[in-house]
């Protein structure tokens, strides 16, 4: 399956260690965003699929192949796998690109190697993390007690367009570290890198069935992963809205299930902020993969006496973004997921124009030559936004960014939280102190001082509110895919010796 730009590549779908051809015959395409063109044929999953890919998941985990395997035999494969990413680099950026609409130079420099140590990282911390905890003596008779943390058992993993590769690794990483199987289910625009990685996964050792991978239509083949009771556990990311359907269907087998859902994330521009550092920073934290990042900072907040002079820079360095060819290593935005997609952004554009929000910079579609059949728009600035405007309420997946005035830092705080969503925030301030202070106000699982879209491995990210629950990276992402079990051992021969015994007998 190596990268041509001339044929379309064909995958089936990846299921207990095999290609395996969808049962019905079926297949779709996917197409790449800068041009419209047909990249790839893949093998579209039906129920008998999914049904064969939870079996293979739950016998291999049973069998205790891979979840009964010490946490250092499991992290010498993982850390195998990690380098199997890095020797294919070049072809799994290359799936990333065509499908996803990411840069090139995006994926080169944070996708890949990020994919590559979250990998190494959860298998790391699952060294620490699954050692058998001895208890004290406590109290009453003689007894050993011990607290052991053991995998869940099947987790189904269903993950977003954006981010393909390393969302799938966020969930894959802790799921494989703590012994579980897995079935992943990308998402239709992107299932490419996702397959790849399966077969890698095989490669570097993993064994057959622990890895799964069904690509297909969301509705359907989502809700029988979510159904199913031989799952264990469902890991989601993707929009509110689904996410509150699968807490509903989760809810008849009483499974775990973690969810990292929208966004609408505020940035506090204060009156001492380095506007050097700020404004390129407030350009990234929203444009970065064409603004379709769940914690993009789209709600920019700027304290009056410097509000003007902010729009202006934010409008000048916008100009500098080079839109266009993905695989070109200068490009810095790429085009939209799709063309239902631009209509969505275009959408909300229109929206705030009609709420009176006045348009400062970019708001259409790009249709320059080399462009025109790709799904781009521009950056897209709005002064004079209130924070009850559709446009400052809703998540837009696009680069749009609403500017509000405040004029004082309990002002700010207020309209910061005055939002459905809690995923992250960010301050941009010369004062470190103050800055940690407003943060302490910020509901927001992540807030970022002087910087945006920092994400660390060994660090937890997940939302408040309806922004989901559970958090996936760090070590407290090992919880979300381990049971806790406590074994006393009782020390005391004789029953008159049991402290029970006189309450009973």
């Amino acid at each position: 399956m190596a990268a041509n730009t001339q044929q379309a590549l064909d995958f089936q779908l990846y299921i207990n260690g095999e290609w395996t051809p969808a049962r019905s015959g079926e297949t779709f395409d996917v197409f790449n965003p800068a041009n419209g063109e047909r990249v790839a044929r893949v093998a579209k999953a039906g129920s008998s699929d999914v049904d064969a890919a939870i079996a293979a998941a739950r016998q291999t985990f049973d069998s205790g192949v891979w979840s009964r395997r010490t946490p250092q035999e499991r992290a010498a494969v993982l850390n195998q796998f990690a380098r199997k990413i890095v020797e294919n680099a070049q072809e799994l950026g290359y799936l990333e690109v065509i499908s996803s609409g990411a840069t090139i130079r995006r994926v080169s420099s944070m996708d890949i190697m990020g994919s590559a140590f979250v990998m190494q990282q959860s298998a790391g911390f699952a060294l620490e993390y699954c050692y058998v905890n001895h208890l004290g003596p406590g109290i009453g008779a003689p007894s050993n007690n011990q607290v052991w943390r053991e995998p869940l058992g099947v987790v189904a993993a269903i993950t977003p367009w954006n981010f393909p590769m390393i969302l799938a690794m966020w969930k894959l990483a802790p799921a494989l570290a703590m012994g579980n199987s897995v079935v992943v289910k990308p998402a239709t625009y992107t299932p490419l890198s996702t397959l790849k990685l399966a077969q890698l996964a095989t490669e570097a050792g993993i064994p057959p069935g622990v890895f799964n991978v069904v690509a297909g239509p969301g509705a359907s083949i989502g809700e029988a992963l979510v159904k199913d009771p031989r799952v264990d556990k469902v890991a989601f990311t993707g929009s509110t809205e689904v996410g509150q359907r699968i807490m509903e269907l989760a809810s008849g087998t009483v499974k775990r299930v973690t969810l990292e859902l929208g966004g609408k994330s505020p940035a506090i521009v204060l009156p001492d902020a380095d506007l050097e550092l700020t404004i390129p920073g407030l350009l990234y934290g929203f444009c970065l993969h064409t603004g379709q990042v769940c914690q993009s900072g789209t709600r920019i907040l700027v304290h009056d006496s410097m509000y003007d002079q902010v729009l202006e820079g934010m409008s000048q360095m916008a100009a500098k973004i080079k839109i266009g060819n993905t695989l070109d290593p200068s490009t810095g935005m790429g085009p939209l997921v799709s063309n239902q997609q631009l209509d969505t952004v275009l959408g909300y554009i229109q929206s705030g124009l009609d709420e009176g929000a006045r348009l400062v910079y970019g708001g259409k579609r790009i249709t320059d030559s080399g462009l025109d059949k790709g799904h781009y728009v521009e950056p897209t600035i709005f002064a004079d936004v209130r924070n009850d405007m559709k446009i400052a309420q809703e998540e837009i997946f696009g680069p749009v960014a609403s500017v509000i005035r405040y004029s004082s830092v309990e002002e700010a705080i207020e309209i910061a939280n005055d939002t459905i969503y809690g995923l992250a925030a960010g301050v941009w301030s010369g004062d470190v102190n103050q800055a940690l202070k407003i943060s302490r106000e910020l509901k927001a699982g992540t807030v970022w001082i002087n910087d945006w879209h920092a994400i660390r491995p060994d660090a937890p990210f997940g939302g408040y509110k309806q922004s989901g629950f559970g958090r996936e990276l760090g070590r407290q992402s090992l919880d979300e895919y381990s049971q806790v079990k406590h074994v006393h051992v009782s020390l005391t021969p004789e029953l008159r010796q049991r402290p029970w015994a006189s309450s009973l007998f």
